[in-house]
């Protein structure tokens, strides 16, 4: 062997092992990916995403895309090779793991959460839409979770609407937390609560939180509401979390309004949502602004909040424009599709 071919034999040899060392390396972030986008103005397994009875719907005509974001698995381990090819990639980010994963999260905990984050912006998004139609809808205080082998278990019930704690109605979750942590540990607190249409009274001694000692009789209490118009988002299990909640309101309110709000537009955006059109921010702007291009949408509706964070993302023609509010979203679509896009504001892309 000459000289020439030992060094390279050599120099071969060393990249197979350093690649090998490279894949084996696993380093403490998580992958962003432009995930899959979904037409929530058209169907999924041949039925409507958003289907509604109890009120007249009209036609729509257009795409309204909710977009996602791809994350490496909480029960995945990223290797450098991965992370480097990512970092090169002006559409993907390597975040670190524990701003999506808490130590100790489990993918199973994890979608667990981004499923309950999902239901509650879908309750949102019905709740904004209707309100901005001008229906009341009423507020409760339910019953979200109850604690295995606290006080509360087996006493109350997922589901429960607390009427009244030692006697005081309540209107919020707050409400309950304070009625119930101004007692000391021992002491038993009284609940009304409201099960199927029954009203019952259930009396309950409170134990010492492990944390800070406080007293707890070991429920979690949610705001609910009584929805005038029965509303069903059906969308795929892949997509969990906050950030489609502004989405699903504006689909809603185009069903349920007169004329064709997006007019054959393209539309795509993210956002989460408050019950009262208060717009939020979300995770992983630049890969859902890049999704939403390669998907073909011309309009992007970004929280407001997020702008700063969409520099660099990949938008080619498509405007950004940013949004506070439910109203901001149904005024901004109805601008672009009137052709008045000079006078929307933009966010930095």
């Amino acid at each position: 062997m000459t000289r020439r071919s030992a060094t390279l034999a050599v120099a071969g040899a060393l990249i197979v092992a350093l690649v090998a060392v490279a894949s084996m390396l696993h380093l403490p972030y998580v992958v962003y990916s432009p995930g899959p986008v979904e037409d929530t103005l058209g169907e999924w397994n041949g039925q409507q995403v958003i289907r509604i009875d109890g009120a007249e719907t009209y036609p729509t005509d257009g795409v309204l895309d909710l977009t996602t974001v791809g994350v490496t698995s909480a029960d995945a381990d990223l290797d450098l090779l991965t992370a480097l090819r990512a970092w090169l990639d002006p559409d993907r980010a390597v975040v670190p793991r524990e701003l999506v994963y808490p130590e100790g999260t489990t993918a199973e905990q994890s979608r667990q959460q981004n499923a309950a984050m999902l239901a509650n912006s879908q309750q949102n998004a019905e709740v904004a839409a209707l309100r901005k139609l001008g229906y009341d809808v009423p507020e409760k205080v339910v019953v979200d979770a109850v604690v295995a082998d606290a006080p509360a278990d087996g006493v109350l019930e997922p589901g429960d609407i607390v009427v009244s704690v030692d006697g005081a109605a309540v209107a919020t979750p707050e409400d309950v937390v304070d009625a119930v942590t101004a007692h000391e540990p021992g002491d038993t607190v009284s609940f009304v609560v409201d099960r199927d249409g029954r009203q019952l009274t259930e009396a309950i001694t409170t134990v010492a939180a492990e944390d800070d000692g406080r007293a707890l009789v070991g429920f979690s209490p949610t705001l609910g509401f009584d929805l005038p118009v029965d509303i069903t988002i059906g969308i795929d299990e892949r997509i969990g979390g906050p950030s489609a909640g502004m989405i699903f309101a504006v689909a809603i309110y185009d069903s349920l309004t007169p004329g064709e709000l997006l007019d054959g537009v393209h539309v795509a955006g993210t956002g989460e949502i408050s019950p009262d059109g208060e717009v939020g921010p979300i995770g992983g702007i630049q890969q859902k602004i890049a999704a939403a291009n390669h998907d073909g949408a011309a309009l992007f509706l970004a929280p407001a909040s997020n702008c700063d964070e969409a520099v660099g993302g990949n938008n080619g023609d498509m405007q950004v424009v940013p949004i506070e509010t439910l109203d901001d979203a149904v005024s901004t679509i109805e601008s672009f599709v009137g052709g008045d896009t000079g006078d929307l504001p933009t966010c930095p892309t």
